[in-house]
């Protein structure tokens, strides 16, 4: 756990010295990207300046509903304004990732940049591209860790409701209503803490839990039904969907948000994966239970990363490549997902 009183102080004397302040957080941006990324910005507004915002693409739709993230610059689509503000930002603070290359075509303006550069995180082994890195993987999410920054530079609660809610919208996305991910007791104070204090907890489960169209509800039970594998030798279970599949029912994105963590519910089952087809590459998300380490796997096998339970990645290929790819990786992992499903039956 980092020394907040040590980081707060060199955190907040960055902010206070800075003209130009850029926030921007990874690709194809979640929950708690987004609710990093607001609440920050709202606690700096506070302070007197107004920072500027860039995801390196769109936000999803079903977060356009919270406060000022229509002052998000999407990069891809409006590089030219990014680009613009990346050059003229003196300070650059990046959220919710631990690599240069989750920045998309953002990478290269921000790293070539010579803005003093901070990274809030709770993923491990962050890279050393920061002048000053925050990371705290004891932390549910990035917008946990920025709840309590915020109020080590205020030096007292910080209460602003649009902050409380951006920060309960980031923990809540990462761990998926509390239903996985990491998150601890301090996690839970910090969540009751922000409902006492008035986050209309209804209003958020509305919007980013059930607020799917009727073409999303028919792609989960086209992918259950006939795009799911599950190998109970392995405690593993994945589905494959084709850019065929996701036309078909008119995908939009977002679409496939948490089926990465429906096949956990399967008795014996510890390990469960994503496979979703795009030009040229395939994306995967990981989820697991207990002691296997999704964020190995991924690293080792599909160039990605993220946390014990929960990790993402990429890979060249079709995705018939991609999954029998997996496919013959996955007996080496045998005895580490044997025994985590021994430890989740003790």
């Amino acid at each position: 756990m980092p020394d907040f009183g040590k980081y707060t102080k060199e955190l907040k004397k960055l902010i206070e010295e800075a003209d130009h302040i850029l926030l921007i957080c990874h690709i194809n941006p979640d929950g708690d990207a987004a609710g990093a990324m607001l609440a920050l910005r709202c606690w700096i507004k506070s302070q007197g300046k107004i920072p500027e915002m860039i995801s390196p693409n769109a936000m999803q739709k079903f977060l356009l509903w919270m406060n000022d993230v229509d002052k998000i610059i999407d990069f891809h689509h409006n590089a030219e304004t990014g680009t613009r503000i990346i050059n003229e930002a003196d300070l650059i603070i990046m959220v919710d990732f631990n690599s240069s290359q989750r920045m998309g075509k953002a990478e290269q303006l921000v790293v070539a940049s010579k803005a003093r550069k901070v990274m809030i995180d709770h993923h491990p082994d962050p890279d050393k591209l920061a002048d000053l890195v925050i990371s705290d993987v004891s932390r549910s999410s990035t917008s946990e860790l920025v709840y309590f920054l915020v109020n080590g530079m205020e030096g007292s609660e910080f209460n602003d409701i649009d902050f409380l809610t951006a920060v309960y919208v980031g923990i809540v996305t990462d761990t998926g209503n509390f239903e996985h991910g990491y998150y601890s007791g301090d996690t839970m104070r910090t969540v009751g803490h922000l409902l006492d204090r008035g986050v209309d907890k209804e209003r958020v489960f509305n919007h980013i839990f059930s607020n799917f169209s009727a073409d999303r509800m028919r792609l989960k039970g086209f992918a259950l039904h006939s795009r799911m594998v599950v190998h109970p030798d392995l405690h593993t279970a994945y589905i494959w969907l084709t850019k065929t599949d996701l036309e078909e029912f008119n995908h939009v994105k977002g679409d496939t948000e948490g089926f990465a963590n429906m096949l956990l519910a399967i008795n014996g089952v510890v390990l469960s994966v994503l496979f979703v087809e795009r030009t040229g590459f395939v994306k995967m998300s990981l989820r697991s239970k207990g002691s296997f380490n999704a964020n190995e796997l991924s690293r080792k096998c599909f160039n990605g990363g993220g946390h014990r339970n929960a990790a993402g990645g990429e890979m060249k290929g079709s995705i018939k490549e991609v999954v029998q790819h997996f496919e013959n990786v996955l007996p080496s992992f045998r005895k580490k997902l044997d025994d985590a499903a021994t430890e989740m039956v003790r």
